[in-house]
């Protein structure tokens, strides 16, 4: 973890159309003594050309100033500064907007209502790594990249569902079954049953595949 000196200062220029927000948001900024606020600009123009005359790291902007298309201010910036990160703050839901300005070129997405409690770590975390993120936020995009689905394991069987499993892969048929292991064999059909359910299997073919796969049965047997 990268820990800040005395001499590093992160600039920051704020761009919201609200005068009373700017304030706040500068109270807090400038409450840390890495954090200097450089600049403050109410809308779209103002804030392009307050980034071509003031020296800054981050542009903290309101996503939707009056008479401004965030998205494109986010790509306007980023054309004539590459190197200004951009951490954007909005009272629209994460989820809903988040991504369309990462995407733009904006390197986090804020919540105002959160604002006080993750402003400061947001800026931190931008100027170090140049990313930031709320937990829910990047759990979301984990889930649309790598979609939850239900872990089919043979560590669901009970004891006897997975002496049942091994036999049937192994090609013994279910009266065999019950005398081996003396159940009913109606007690076995409803082994079976709850094996294919909990495998997701639908035939004796596929759990044989799945009993080889899983190294349950030799394949030169």
């Amino acid at each position: 973890m990268q820990h800040f000196t005395n001499y590093i200062m992160i600039k920051v220029l704020i761009a919201d159309n609200h005068q009373l927000i700017r304030e706040g948001l500068k109270m807090i900024l400038n409450g840390d003594s890495e954090i200097r606020v450089v600049g403050e600009a109410q809308n779209g123009d103002e804030t392009l050309q307050k980034i071509q005359t003031r020296d800054c790291d981050i542009v903290l902007m309101h996503l939707n100033m009056p008479g401004t298309n965030g998205i494109e201010l986010i790509t306007d910036i980023k054309k004539l500064k590459p190197s200004v990160q951009i951490l954007v703050m909005s009272m629209q839901p994460e989820d809903k907007y988040a991504l369309r300005t990462l995407r733009a070129g904006a390197s986090g997405y804020l919540c105002k209502d959160k604002a006080l409690e993750h402003l400061l770590v947001a800026v931190r975390r931008i100027y170090v790594h140049g990313r930031y993120l709320s937990e829910a936020m990047i759990d979301k995009l984990a889930s649309e990249i790598m979609p939850v689905t239900p872990i089919i394991s043979y560590r669901q069987l009970s004891t006897r569902e997975l002496q049942t499993m091994f036999m049937l892969a192994s090609g013994k048929k279910v009266k065999e079954i019950a005398e081996e292991l003396a159940l009913s064999i109606s007690t076995v059909f409803t082994y079976r049953v709850r094996i294919f359910e909990k495998l997701n299997i639908k035939s004796i073919v596929e759990l044989t595949q799945y009993a080889i796969n899983n190294e349950f049965v030799d394949i030169k047997r």
